[in-house]
């Protein structure tokens, strides 16, 4: 009980501190503009692009970009692969699953179609069926082992743990005067309640998807131990516990200089506390020298961006790929970025170059996340089967 206890107070913290320091950074209502309106809306005022800024953020991810691509500039020493597991043939819910994708990703970017209304529902079976081709992958490729076969009651359990977590950025957006929202969510000819039902189903998808992309990537010999022989580095768990609550709580202030930090700031306090009661994060490998479980984490949440921007894109309204307009709004799942400063240079319609890289400390915290509710409810969160240990 005791331990429960220490893991839920700085997640409490991450949730209230927020609301004690809107109270004074917005005298008059004190709530930041837009609280609590779901799906989230559009708040004016957002500052245009800075070219300082956008030089001082590009800088570091330079430096990110140079680490995932020339490891042995930092000091990685090659490691020798581990030979790949005996393959097996594609299981049938691969196909199942590719089926789905296709049909719904057809849907979403079609949309006038003699399917009508479907439309609205078409992004959540899109991403279970893409889920379900990931790990259909993953069985292929690990000699018939993956997340549904072998831990089909965790692989639920991520759905529902995906659900809170994602509400818990959805939260944090509020803070950052909406860095994201959903324009068509109140065009939709559906209920305001059928439009929430919509989007709890959608986040169910976030952390599967995530967690399947990181066992596929570990499934690639060579990327696996690419990053596992590197400097050792000790992180310091109360560093990282009261330096991120300190960090999400000047955010409520300086939302815009500071909108970066809903990546960061909830990823230190998670992690320090894990840290600081010794339970294995994928920052504990650091002080062997391995960084591949946080790496690759990045990376599978960097796969999942993709997708996720490039399906968005298509089902923008108009849709830009077919010109057309259709006689119903968008699905209610599309979003818009809003960034401060950097929102220039889109990958697809609306995200920028830069906003990329904030899947990568995202993904990390999926992982973290996903092992912060383990231990506080009580479930194994080594969703692998192969997971270090403390």
């Amino acid at each position: 009980m005791r331990l429960k206890v220490e893991l839920l107070w700085p997640f409490l913290a991450c949730l209230l501190l927020p609301l004690v320091a809107a109270w004074f950074a917005y005298p008059d209502t004190h709530l930041p503009p837009g609280f609590g309106v779901f799906p989230p809306e559009q708040v004016p005022g957002v500052p245009g692009f800075s070219l300082f800024v956008f030089i001082l953020i590009l800088i570091p991810c330079l430096g990110v970009t140079a680490l995932l691509l020339f490891p042995a500039l930092f000091g990685f020493k090659p490691v020798p692969p581990a030979p790949p597991a005996p393959s097996v043939r594609l299981p049938f819910w691969f196909w199942i699953g590719l089926a789905f994708t296709l049909f719904f990703w057809w849907l979403m970017w079609k949309r006038v179609t003699p399917f009508g209304d479907l439309v609205y529902y078409a992004f959540t079976p899109m991403w279970w069926g893409f889920i379900m081709v990931l790990d259909g992958l993953v069985y292929a490729r690990k000699g018939g082992h993956s997340f549904m076969v072998d831990k089909p009651k965790l692989f639920l359990i991520s759905a529902l743990v995906s659900v809170a977590g994602w509400f818990f950025f959805e939260y944090f957006d509020y803070f950052t005067l909406s860095n994201w929202y959903y324009p068509n969510g109140h065009m939709a000819a559906l209920p305001h309640s059928a439009i929430v039902v919509i989007f709890l189903l959608a986040y169910t998808t976030v952390w599967p998807a995530v967690l399947e992309w990181y066992a596929l990537l570990m499934t690639c010999p060579k990327l696996a131990v690419r990053y596992s022989n590197g400097p050792k580095l000790v992180l310091p768990g109360s560093l990282l516990l009261w330096g991120g609550l300190l960090l999400i709580t000047l955010t409520v202030f300086w939302p815009y200089p500071l909108f970066w930090a809903m990546w960061i700031g909830p990823l230190a306090v998670l992690s320090g506390q894990l840290i600081r009661k010794n339970i294995w994060t994928p920052f504990t490998a650091l002080a062997q020298g391995n960084w591949s479980p946080m790496i690759l984490a990045a990376l599978a949440s960097l796969c999942t961006g993709f997708f996720w921007e490039m399906w968005n894109h298509g089902s923008e309204y108009p849709n830009p790929l077919s010109g057309t307009v259709p006689p119903f709004p968008t699905n209610p799942n599309f979003w818009i970025y809003d960034v401060p400063y950097v929102n220039v240079i889109h990958l697809y319609s609306e995200m920028p170059l830069l906003g990329y890289f904030g899947y990568l400390p995202f993904g990390i915290l999926v992982w973290v996340f996903f092992i912060w509710a383990g231990k506080l409810f009580g479930f194994d969160p080594d969703f692998q089967g192969d997971s270090p240990r403390p």
